[in-house]
């Protein structure tokens, strides 16, 4: 599995808020996909008010969400 970046805005009529999130994929589609599924749940936020600017695959020394950096190293280590 990779980890991915995804940056983007949610554009609601009277709001802008930017957004930066990490997320577990095999492919970057895969990531944009679930960023769509977890802000519309979580926020209640349409697809159309969401843009995405920027998806990009990141390496393990670079993840700042402290729950998948231990998942991801720990698998690194478990498979060695």
């Amino acid at each position: 599995m990779k980890v991915f970046r995804v940056t983007g805005e949610i554009r609601k009529p009277n709001l802008k808020t930017p957004f930066r999130k990490e997320i577990i994929a095999i492919k970057p589609e895969h990531a944009v996909e679930r960023v769509y599924a977890e802000l519309g749940s979580k926020h209640r936020v349409k697809r159309f008010h969401i843009k995405i600017f920027d998806v990009k695959e990141i390496p393990p020394q670079e993840i700042e969400n402290p729950l998948l950096k231990k998942l991801v190293v720990g698998e690194e280590k478990g498979g060695e």
